[in-house]
């Protein structure tokens, strides 16, 4: 992230100066997408989805999600230009950035009937999106911490803001977890689109070929999905080969996994990219 204003400016110099950054409205989208989020949990918990306020909520947090994700990309393009460098593996290399990837599927949500579990994984990022701006940008902007002159870095550490270290704290003790919740979410929200699907609802098959190719490149990707995927093929082992359970449940589930792994290895993407490996990612 860009530093703070300069602590020499008056307060409300420094605080134009960060409103006026690309970063702040990246920030903002976040808030905003979690202020969505918790106005549109008030309908969730009345069965109101069908109101204003609910339709109004839902789509403003995707399109907040759309900007906060398109600023991220077009950064990362703008970097790119600035020295001639061009995505690897050209079209696959592009969509194989998960900034591309949730922002694909932030105008996807946007543009389709609503499905309350998607605001979810977007909503958990912008927590600590949030959390991290804040202790990096706004408390060092609003309270500086001005070390004196030939201080140590001991002393500085001794002054810093208890906000920010409780943030930073609360950062680095959830964040692992909050990120398998995520993967949870992910596959959940598949599940949804598939009872979805297999009811005929609108628009649901193509949302569901949509979200199985988003959900393919995020296992491909992400150590955390993996291993959402192997604890649910564990549970799954354990409660059909238990005494009792029939044959041709048992034989469903090896089906459903041998087709599972057919599907994992016909879009592999490495196939596609002269087998240069899509970068992994922890989230």
């Amino acid at each position: 992230m860009a530093p703070p204003p300069s602590a020499n400016l008056p307060l409300s110099e420094r605080l134009l100066a960060l409103a006026k950054t690309l970063q702040f409205a990246w920030f903002s989208g976040h808030l905003v997408l979690l202020l969505c989020i918790f106005r549109y949990s008030i309908s969730v918990a009345a069965l109101n989805l069908t109101t204003g306020w609910a339709r109004f909520t839902y789509r403003t947090a995707f399109i907040s999600a759309a900007l906060t994700y398109g600023i991220v990309v077009y950064k990362t393009w703008r970097a790119r230009q600035k020295v001639g460098a061009k995505y690897p593996g050209g079209i696959v290399g592009i969509l194989s950035d998960e900034n591309v990837q949730y922002l694909v599927m932030a105008l996807v949500w946007l543009l389709s009937p609503q499905y309350s579990l998607a605001m979810l994984p977007y909503g958990i990022y912008s927590i600590f999106h949030v959390a991290t701006y804040t202790r990096s940008n706004l408390i060092p902007t609003i309270q500086p911490n001005k070390t004196p002159a030939g201080a140590s870095p001991s002393t500085k550490s001794q002054s810093a803001n208890p906000i920010a270290e409780t943030i930073g704290n609360f950062v680095k003790q959830y964040y692992d977890t909050s990120m398998s919740v995520v993967a949870g979410l992910e596959i959940l929200i598949w599940a949804r689109l598939l009872f979805s699907a297999l009811l005929f609802q609108r628009r649901s098959w193509i949302l569901i070929a949509i979200y199985t190719a988003f959900l393919r490149t995020r296992f491909a990707q992400s150590s955390h999905v993996q291993d959402s995927f192997r604890m649910l093929e564990s549970r799954v082992d354990s409660l059909v080969g238990a005494q009792g359970t029939p044959p041709a449940a048992r034989s469903l589930w090896e089906g459903v996994k041998n087709a599972t792994r057919q599907f994992h290895d016909v879009t592999d993407l490495n196939k596609y990219t002269n087998g240069s490996a899509v970068p992994k990612k922890t989230s």
